[in-house]
């Protein structure tokens, strides 16, 4: 199977994965309006929990739609419309964030710092392709002057928890975030202009991870952290690596990646995306909401941009840097 992708040009390759990815996305859609159509036949009985995770199984549905769409921008458009596509991912998710933590007037100087000049400094490093300065500026100096920008406003009521929010906020939306464009830029020999494969790569195992744990976990009771999620459990988690695992290495072909290293890759994403899920999910239930939006609508106007993204802004920075030292780019 490897061999056979590689041997088919980038137009061929991309073609094939047209069909085969949205005719996947349409059977699990399909399947979704199943989900939708027995929930509503059994009203009666059915529970909080069950309703739950159909919510969380259909927004996945929509993640994957989503993200896929993105890619297909990405590899159209080109590197530079594709950075530019995700600095703007970045804005509204760094937007519904701070809309549901709340802030006092000490903090402008800090909001105005982190939404027009960290996050377009970000990206711009990005754009240079100025790695080792990217990878650290934001939890190095951005980390150490947001508090202080944040100092001299002259504000120091609930001043750690202020700060710390708005830090999370950063760290979250635009650094995880803008290590997926970076993927786009990376130098590998002999795979030059198919690097947004790499993009699909971690996208689809990441999806693939998530959408088979919530389809496992309606079958499953007691949860790991109920008061949290649901939909976690450790068997339900386990078989979402595994699928994750496996699509990772039927799509080797695509990728730099050997099948083994395919794995590893893939796991390692799926692993960090399904954790960085959790924790956004505890954040959530944090704030007392159930989607990063307000009264079912979200500061985008969609149901919660952050929800459909949440798992890759963990996932991205973790695949990048394993793809980065273990290829020595």
């Amino acid at each position: 199977m490897g061999s056979f992708l590689r041997n088919l040009s980038p137009e061929q390759q991309v073609s094939l994965m047209f069909v085969l990815l949205f005719g996947l996305l349409l059977i699990a859609s399909g399947m979704g309006v199943l989900l939708s159509l027995r929930e509503r036949q059994h009203a009666d009985d059915h529970t909080g929990d069950r309703a739950q995770r159909l919510h969380d199984y259909q927004a996945l549905l929509r993640n994957s739609w989503l993200m896929t769409l993105v890619f297909w921008v990405g590899w159209a458009a080109g590197e530079s419309v594709a950075i530019v596509l995700f600095g703007l991912v970045s804005f509204f998710i760094l937007r519904e964030f701070i809309s549901l933590s709340p802030t006092r007037r000490g903090d402008h100087r800090s909001l105005v710092l982190a939404f027009f000049i960290v996050l377009p400094l970000q990206y711009a490093l990005v754009w240079n392709q100025h790695f080792n300065l990217f990878t650290v500026f934001i939890p190095v100096y951005v980390f150490l002057a947001i508090p202080v920008v944040s100092a001299l406003g002259n504000d120091p009521q609930r001043f750690l928890e202020r700060n710390a929010k708005l830090q999370w906020g950063i760290m979250v939306c635009i650094y995880g975030m803008s290590h997926v464009p970076a993927l786009l830029l990376l130098n590998f020999p002999r795979f030059a202009g198919k690097t947004a494969f790499l993009v699909l790569f971690l996208v689809l195992v990441v999806q693939t991870c998530m959408l088979v744990q919530h389809l496992m976990a309606r079958r499953l009771r007691d949860p790991v952290a109920p008061a949290i999620s649901a939909s976690f459990h450790w068997r339900s988690w386990l078989a979402g690596l595994a699928a994750g695992g496996l699509l990772g290495v039927a799509l080797a072909g695509l990728t730099p990646f050997k099948p083994l290293q395919a794995l590893a890759m893939a796991l390692v994403a799926c692993v960090a995306g399904s954790f960085g899920h959790l924790v956004m999910k505890a954040i959530k239930r944090d704030r007392g909401v159930t989607h990063w939006g307000s009264a079912g609508r979200s500061v985008t106007g969609a149901s919660g941009l952050l929800d459909r993204v949440d798992a890759l802004c963990f996932a991205a920075p973790v695949f990048f840097h394993s793809v980065r030292w273990t290829f020595n780019l």
